[in-house]
């Protein structure tokens, strides 16, 4: 059982352009989806398409068109009602795979409704093996929220993956309240360690960066590379993984995606390198479908993928 939390849900509807954008002008379309999404939604979506029982946690209240979304496509979930609808993402896709995202804010969650989600969340840790925060926090949420649920599940093995103000509070706070999982892109890993960003589409730097975290107390950080692959960095090694070259769709979801095979193959009781091979070929496999598809089983090729040991030792 894999739980999941999405604070901040929304529908994601991705646009596809038939030529490149052009800032100001009248453009068509050639397609146009609406799924519901956020990032811990994407993660259970894709944990269900593998046939492994998933359950995504979110807000949401009766009549909200994500819910009704959400039950459309099967996906176990449990919804808090919160003040609001949720929130629309708009995505824009061009033909060369370049991807243009526009995020709504979200709905306020207010202190009790906040609190409900929580005691939500951790009764389903109980019979989780894993529980994922994430993506970003709604409006009055504090940004060391995702601290405070950390320290309300000792013993429960954490994955996070989010950015900005909620990922640095997170990092304030290593000491006592580290995930055992930690899923940053070069762009978060860089926010983390005050690194450049394009210096960390190098596997070593990004090694190196991420040995850092692990070095702090997370017992494992999967950085996502984007077209450059991806690195794992434990208390046992660091690996290096990619994947032949695709024509990229879509890159939304792929990360969320690389999570999701990173937990899968984890469940199976792969090895550090096996697990980073199927983070790798799901990501990818997400990054090869148009709009907002996510990777079922069927789309994945995890022997194409080449896992490279590095010669990293992090240390505690």
């Amino acid at each position: 059982m894999i739980v999941t939390l999405t604070a901040n849900p929304s529908i994601d509807h991705t646009v596809a352009l038939a030529e490149p954008l052009r800032r100001g002008d009248l453009q068509r379309a050639r397609a146009a989806t609406s799924y519901p999404g956020g990032k811990g939604v994407n993660v259970s979506r894709v944990v269900a398409a593998a046939g492994v029982a998933t359950i995504a946690v979110l807000p949401g209240s009766p009549g909200d068109p994500l819910l009704r979304a959400l039950t459309e496509t099967g996906l176990d979930f449990r919804a808090v009602p919160c003040g609001g609808p949720a929130r629309t993402n708009l995505t824009l896709t061009e033909t060369d795979g370049t991807t243009t995202k526009i995020n709504e804010p979200g709905t306020p969650l207010a202190e009790d409704e906040r609190n409900a989600l929580a005691d939500t969340l951790i009764g389903l840790a109980h019979d989780a093996d894993w529980v994922v925060l994430s993506g970003s926090l709604p409006p009055l949420v504090p940004p060391d929220w995702y601290v405070e649920l950390l320290r309300r599940l000792p013993g429960t093995r954490v994955a996070v993956d989010t950015s900005d103000a909620p990922l640095l509070a997170l990092a304030e706070h290593f000491d006592s309240a580290a995930p055992r999982l930690l899923k940053p892109n070069a762009e978060e890993l860089a926010q983390l360690t005050g690194a450049d960003p394009g210096e960390l589409h190098d596997p070593a730097a990004a090694a190196r960066a991420a040995g850092a975290l692990v070095a702090r107390g997370v017992d494992a950080v999967l950085a996502t590379l984007g077209a450059a692959g991806a690195v794992l960095v434990t208390v046992e090694g660091a690996w290096y993984a990619t994947a032949p070259a695709i024509t990229a769709r879509s890159t939304v979801g792929a990360g969320d995606s690389a999570l999701a095979g990173y937990l899968l193959a984890d469940l199976d009781g792969a090895t550090p390198a096996d697990r980073l091979r199927r983070a790798v070929a799901c990501g990818t496999a997400a990054a090869a479908l148009p709009g907002t598809g996510l990777p079922g089983p069927h789309h994945l090729d995890p022997a194409a993928v080449t896992v490279t040991a590095l010669n990293l030792q992090p240390h505690r």
